[in-house]
C-alpha cells in the first residue's frame, strides 16, 4: 500500500511542498506458529510549506495498524526512507533522509491477547532518523485468535538551507515481520 504527502506549490521565495510516499510491506522472516500479518497505514498526510533557507516541518503521519491473525510469537515493524527529491536531485535539490526524524509514540490501541507491546519511540525525544532502517513497533502475541496494535507516528523534516523551491518527493516504508 503506497501513502503520498503532497501539498501544492507556493510562490518563489518559499519551500512549495514535501509529498512522502508511505509504502507498507509485510515480511516474514523467523517463524511464529501459523503466522498471518498485516500492516495499513493512510493514503495520504500534509507536511505543509516551509520559507526557504531553513526550517522544520513535522506533522502526524495518521494511524498505523498491524494486525496479526493466527499468531503466536513477536513481530517486529520497521520504518525507513528514501531522500526527499524535487527535480533532478542535484544536491540543492535534496533532504537526505538523515534530515527526516520518525518518533512512533505509544499505541493509541490493542486488541487481543498481547503480552508485550513496545514502541520504538515512545516520545518525541526518543525521535530517531530515517537514515537507516529503524523499529517502529513490536509485540508478542500469545493466542491465535486475532490482535491489532494501532500508533500514529510523527514524521519531522529538517529543511536544509541550501535547498531551492520546489514539490519534494520521498517514500517511507513500514514493513512487518
Amino acid at each position: 500500500m503506497r501513502s503520498s504527502l503532497r501539498v501544492p506549490g507556493r510562490a518563489t521565495g518559499r519551500f512549495s511542498a514535501l509529498t512522502v510516499l508511505v509504502i507498507l510491506l509485510v515480511a516474514w522472516s523467523g517463524s511464529p506458529a501459523r503466522a498471518a500479518l498485516a500492516i495499513t497505514a493512510p493514503a495520504t498526510a500534509s507536511l505543509g510549506s516551509q520559507t526557504i533557507g531553513g526550517g522544520t516541518l513535522s506533522a502526524r503521519l495518521g494511524a498505523t495498524t498491524v494486525t496479526s491473525t493466527a499468531v503466536i510469537g513477536s513481530w517486529t515493524a520497521t520504518v525507513t526512507s528514501t531522500n526527499c527529491t524535487t527535480g533532478a536531485g542535484a544536491s540543492y535539490q535534496t533532504i537526505p533522509r538523515d534530515s527526516l526524524a520518525y518518533w512512533s509514540g505509544p499505541d493509541t490501541a490493542t486488541t487481543g491477547l498481547l503480552s508485550s507491546v513496545s514502541p520504538g519511540q515512545p516520545t518525541a525525544a526518543s525521535a530517531v532518523t530515517l537514515a537507516a532502517s529503524r523499529t517502529a513497533f513490536s509485540a508478542t502475541t500469545t493466542d491465535l485468535d486475532t490482535s491489532t496494535v494501532l500508533w500514529e507516528p510523527t514524521l519531522t523534516v529538517a529543511i536544509p538551507a541550501n535547498v531551492i523551491v520546489g514539490t519534494y518527493t520521498c517514500t517511507v516504508t513500514h514493513s512487518v515481520a
